[in-house]
């Protein structure tokens, strides 16, 4: 049977505005933030979609955008939170701007960070994991760029996807059939 994933991105936070790397450390949401999950929440309410299960990161930055997409009980799970940078965490972006996608491999893992592919197998077993349960057919999950961004490259190249953007409170719709993700569509809201 096929199930729908939706996974957004949390909205816009104030390091994101100071460009500083986020990963487990946080920061609250702008204004702006908080307007990128309201333009979200009207988007499900225009296309009349509803879910049965909502999950987010730990992350405050994460809990915070999906009650303010939705008012419905949800689940915090350390699986869907971003890649751990280690002792750049809180840094300035400028310290990782160089790296591409196959540096962060191993790059992080230098300043007691985390590999890229740790996070995606996370991300993927946590999601299988939540999309496998019998009466989870229509489920948001808010997590990270960085994690969103590994998990879609568990499943195809996501090069093409990074370069439109993976901008605050986009939402990545998957479809889930027997075990497997396919990427449908990006929602992508310019504010």
């Amino acid at each position: 049977m096929k199930k729908t994933l939706y996974l957004m991105r949390h909205g816009q936070t104030l390091f994101n505005l100071q460009h500083k790397i986020q990963g487990w450390c946080d920061s609250p949401l702008t204004e702006l933030g908080i307007k990128q999950a309201k333009v979200a929440e009207k988007w499900f309410k225009d296309h009349d979609i509803t879910f049965d299960h909502a999950y987010s990161s730990t992350s405050e930055r994460c809990c915070d955008t999906l009650e303010l997409v939705t008012d419905m009980p949800y689940v915090r799970t350390k699986g869907l939170k971003e890649n751990y940078y280690g002792e750049l965490e809180g840094e300035s972006e400028r310290l990782n701007s160089h790296l591409t996608p196959k540096d962060c491999e191993t790059f992080y893992l230098q300043y007691k960070g985390e590999s890229s592919n740790t996070t995606r197998d996370r991300m993927v077993k946590t999601l299988t994991d939540i999309m496998s349960k019998e009466d989870h057919h229509s489920v948001l999950a808010v997590s990270h760029g960085g994690a969103c961004f590994n998990f879609l490259r568990a499943f195809q190249d996501p090069m093409e996807e990074l370069k439109k953007g993976f901008g605050n409170c986009c939402i990545f719709i998957y479809e889930f059939d027997n075990g497997t993700f396919t990427l449908k569509d990006v929602i992508r809201h310019q504010i």
